[in-house]
């Protein structure tokens, strides 16, 4: 899953950490870009040492590094971080956006209440948390069934 517990050391009950799910690691991100590479270069092999190569080339240099952009704009669009803490008094929630803004969101843990809201949500299975006078989503990038285990968890963590 895309979440995990820790404890931190600054005294704090309990820390969420969230993220959205990742499905090429670098590994894979390198062999995708070097197989494309090397299948874009079959077509060229009946036409090397001619003049046509020179008019190919450019258009599949264009195909891989529009490729690779495209890889690379995905990935920088999901490194997104959202960090709950828990403390004896408060609850925190800070989201930390891929241009590194940050927007957070705190109130008294005895008065936060977690909401899932099934359907009328921008997607099904749509957690939220609600005090101090706002309504704040968490783990909105999650799949269906790790949002449902997410609403569980934070249930159990908020009542103890």
């Amino acid at each position: 899953m895309p979440y995990n517990w820790t404890r931190p050391q600054t005294g704090a009950e309990r820390e969420l950490h969230l993220w959205p799910h990742q499905s090429l690691p670098p590994q894979g991100y390198a062999r995708f870009l070097g197989l494309t590479a090397a299948l874009i270069c079959v077509p060229l092999i009946p036409v090397l040492g001619s003049v046509l190569l020179w008019g190919l080339l450019p258009f599949l240099l264009l195909a891989v590094f529009g490729m690779k952009w495209a890889l690379d704009r995905s990935r920088r669009d999901h490194q997104i971080l959202e960090v709950l803490t828990i403390g004896p008094q408060d609850a925190r929630l800070e989201r930390i956006n891929p241009d590194g803004k940050r927007q957070s969101w705190h109130c008294n843990r005895h008065w936060a209440r977690v909401e899932m809201h099934d359907h009328d949500g921008p997607v099904p299975h749509y957690v939220t948390l609600h005090g101090c006078g706002r309504e704040v989503e968490i783990g909105a990038f999650l799949s269906e069934e790790e949002r449902v285990a997410l609403y569980g968890d934070l249930k159990s963590a908020f009542t103890r």
